[in-house]
Formats: structure tokens, sequence, C-alpha cells
């Protein structure tokens, strides 16, 4: 198990003090766009360029609205959906396909000042399920909706609603005829609407054996103190029986809380991350006293005691970001009001 604290941040762990409370940045934001396995040696320059730029955009935009006053869940929601967006995550168009040759998305979204949440589970027709899950949070009164109800929800909140093929990508697709054809299972017919094969670009697309938690995330404190943190995903390479992750399971994948002051968004493998109820147990941590990054460490070690891989972004009250992983690397960054924007892949950057 690795923690690491982005370069230029690490001096400001010392805001945890009491004394420096009054230092303490006014807004904070951290991304992350999946853990695994990614070593330098699989990522040529120009696939670990895409990747820092990728993520330095997203980055920028959460970091715009909150320098100039908005909301948290509105610096995650246009973060996220950028990613959303970016075929080189798993997430939104990007997303792994399940065994029947579909892609499934999940999401969630929680508002730490008053614990109101909101998650779907295998939509398959709308643009940006974080959207969607802010949907459920505002205007329903429920807190989890899945497959086609969540969908219909969706497109009756205005959000815009896309053909399946549209998250279709070329490497996501031989990634899932190579995991059917390592355990001798049947490989699906092509989407319809998919481009024809070798008419779609893999680059500067990863390795396709790259063993990655997909995910992309979240987490942000606004200038009123406001704590919140969204995760969004295509879930595994081929899933079956509608299997759900830990992305939209409150207190698994995604958490928020202003009373136990923390935000935390989640990536690994879910079904480990689900019973070690990670995120809740980092913000459960941090209220009894413990550091973010003993509270980081102690709740991915957990999951990894059980089996599970992965990695954690978090945010706590005094705006100190902070990631644990115990893969050897995250896609990640972060930036707060007195500290600079920085990006990194790998477990062992600072």
């Amino acid at each position: 198990m690795t923690f690491r604290v982005l370069a230029g941040l690490a001096a400001a762990l010392t805001l945890a003090a009491p004394a420096a409370a009054q230092d303490a940045p006014r807004w904070a934001f951290a991304i992350h766009g999946g853990a695994g396995v990614i070593e330098r040696a699989d990522l040529s320059p120009e696939q670990d360029a895409a990747y820092r730029a990728s993520l330095s955009r997203a980055l920028e935009a959460g970091a715009a609205i909150l320098r100039d006053g908005g909301s948290s869940l509105d610096a995650i929601q246009t973060a996220i959906q950028i990613m959303e967006d970016d075929p080189l995550f798993n997430a939104g168009r990007g997303a792994v396909f399940t065994a029947e040759g579909r892609n499934e998305l999940d999401a969630a979204v929680m508002n730490g000042r008053d614990l109101s949440a909101g998650a779907v589970a295998g939509l398959t027709t709308t643009r940006h399920p974080i959207a969607a899950a802010r949907a459920v949070m505002e205007q329903s009164p429920h807190v989890m909706l899945i497959g086609q109800g969540a969908d219909t929800f969706a497109a009756a909140q205005g959000l815009e609603q896309v053909d399946p093929s549209y998250f279709f990508t070329e490497r996501r697709w031989r990634g899932l005829e190579n995991f059917l054809r390592e355990r001798n299972l049947p490989i699906p017919a092509r989407p319809a609407g998919a481009p024809a094969p070798g008419m779609a670009s893999l680059e500067p697309a990863p390795p396709l054996n790259e063993r990655k938690f997909g995910t992309v995330g979240a987490v942000a404190l606004d200038q009123s103190g406001t704590l919140a943190a969204g995760t969004s995903t295509g879930g595994t390479t081929g899933k079956r029986w509608g299997r759900v992750g830990d992305v939209p399971v409150l207190g698994a994948g995604t958490y928020a809380s202003n009373r136990d002051g923390c935000a935390v968004s989640a990536t690994g493998d879910g079904e480990f991350y689900i019973r070690a109820t990670v995120a809740r147990d980092i913000c459960t941590r941090i209220a009894a006293g413990a550091s973010s990054e003993a509270a980081g460490q102690a709740e991915v070690d957990d999951a990894l005691s059980l089996g599970g891989y992965g990695g954690v972004i978090v945010v706590d009250a005094n705006g100190v970001p902070g990631f644990a992983m115990t893969t050897s690397g995250m896609y990640r960054g972060a930036v707060t009001s007195t500290t600079p924007a920085s990006v990194a892949i790998y477990a062992d950057e600072d």
C-alpha cells in the first residue's frame, strides 16, 4: 500500500492542526481516472502525455468553478462529465463492455452538507451518468435508480440521450473479445451502430492487457465549506447478470459528510470495496481524529486484506487532498486555493 500527496500539497497537511485552521485553503479539488497495474514501461510517452493532458483539463474545469465561488457539486459534475466524454477512461464513452456486448454505466454523487445523495446503475442511453445521479438526488424522492427506469427518468429531466453505440470504443471491444476468449466464453455480435473493424483508432490507448479498475471520480471543498463527492464508471470487462459494483453504493465507492469532515471517491475491486465499506469508514476514521493519510491507508488495506486492489481520493474539511492506493498506479490530480495544480499516474510520484 502506498499513500501519496501530490507535489506542493505536503506542506498543507500541517493545516490539520487547530492553530492553523484560519489558514486552511478556501477551496480544494481532487480527481482520479482509475487505479490499476499502470507501469511506466507499459505507456508510451505519447500515451503518458495524453492521460496527463486529460487529467489536467478535467482538473482545471472543476478548479475554475471553485475559484469563482461555485459549488463543490458543480465542480465535481463538470470535471466528471469531461472524463465521461473522454475515451481514455472507463466511464461514459470509453466504458468497458459486459459479456453480452453492452455498455452499462453507474454513477453516484453526494452532498456532504445535508447527506443528500443520488445514484444510478445500468444506464445504457444517458450520455452523462453523473448528471443522472445528481438529478436523482435533486429531482426525485429516491436515492438510487437502475436500468431502463433510470434512463427514462434521466430523459424526463431533459438529460441528453444517445444511441448505445455512442459509448463504443474499439480498444474496449477488443478487450472484451480477449477476456471472453481466455475464458472460453462466446463472443457476442459486434454492437449495432459500431464502426466497422479497423475503422476506429486505438491510439492513444494503453495496451489492451492493462489491468485497470476504470472509474473516474472527484472530491471537492468549496468556499462555503461544503464537501462533496462523485464517481462514475463503466464497471468491469465481461461483467454478467446485471452486476453492480461499489461506485453507486453510498459508503462503499462514494461518500461525503461535512459532519465527519471528509469526501471520498474510490476506484478498485468493487465487490471488496462494498464489503469493506471503504468510503464511509474513511470518513468515520477522520471524524474520530485520524488524518486523511491514516484513514485512507487503513481502509484500502482493509479492502486488500479481503483480496481487493485499488485506490481512493480524499479531501478533508481543512481542504487537504490525499491519495491512497494498493496498485502500481492511479490516474489522479489535485489543486487547492493555495497550491498549484498537479497530476500524476504512477504510485511512486510525489
